[in-house]
């Protein structure tokens, strides 16, 4: 299955935001939320299971300047075997305009026994812009060892790198379960924050948390693996 899905926000001059461009394909469908203090949000709703290996999935947003965005999804994306030798991918391509916020705050992807999943992010924030990006993986389902999955992340800052960032997990990811990657965790992720108006936070490591200033950018990273998607969750809610 392919499917594109596109959402475009533009600052409306009242201190608002509106959607101009809402579209999305099955099983990337997108709904508009009510707004929160002028922030407009957006869910994304799974029209079919998976995604399923041989899927091909994409969604562009673009945060016009001065605009305010929120987009969540309704639920945990499950990635699944499909057919033999085939992966599925979801790519997640994002523009931020100078005085645009944009949050990506999405539930966990869950990488299920037997599949092949590459999911990406490539996003470009201009200067002055500020970003919340999340990203959270689950290593199979209850009692099931995962799939293969690689969760790369691409963030510039006013046109220059500010994160380069990449987990594989699964059978053909050799030590991703030692110590020098989750440790025997089945949950991890990160959290982004860029904000031109705070300074960045100093680096720390309080048990499996560890917080990183970026020298590319006003950000902050976050990063964290624990025992459960709860447990993940608390971790990066700052």
């Amino acid at each position: 299955m392919r499917a594109l899905a596109r959402l475009v926000a533009r600052a409306d001059g009242r201190g608002g935001t509106v959607l101009v461009e809402l579209h999305g394909e099955t099983p990337l469908l997108l709904r508009q939320t009510p707004a929160d203090g002028g922030v407009a949000t957006v869910h994304l709703v799974g029209g079919a299971a998976g995604p399923l290996a041989g899927d091909d999935l994409r969604l562009e947003i673009e945060v016009g300047p001065g605009a305010a965005v929120r987009v969540h999804t309704v639920a945990a994306s499950i990635a699944l075997p499909g057919r033999p030798g085939a992966v599925s991918r979801m790519v997640v391509s994002a523009v931020v305009h100078a005085g645009a916020t944009l949050h990506w705050l999405p539930e966990q992807l869950v990488a299920a026994a037997g599949c092949a999943h590459f999911a990406e992010s490539r996003v470009a924030v201009a200067a002055g812009a500020s970003l919340r990006w999340r990203d959270e993986l689950i290593c199979g389902r209850y009692g099931e060892a995962p799939g293969g999955a690689v969760v790369h992340t691409q963030v510039d800052y006013a046109g220059r790198p500010l994160l380069r960032q990449s987990l594989a997990v699964g059978p053909r990811a050799p030590g991703w379960a030692g110590p020098a990657v989750l440790g025997g965790a089945p949950a991890t992720g990160s959290l982004l924050v860029v904000d031109p108006s705070r300074p960045a936070d100093p680096a720390a490591v309080d048990g499996t948390v560890a917080r990183l200033p970026l020298a590319g950018g006003p950000a902050t990273l976050w990063t964290a693996t624990a025992p459960d998607a709860h447990t993940l969750r608390a971790h990066l809610t700052v």
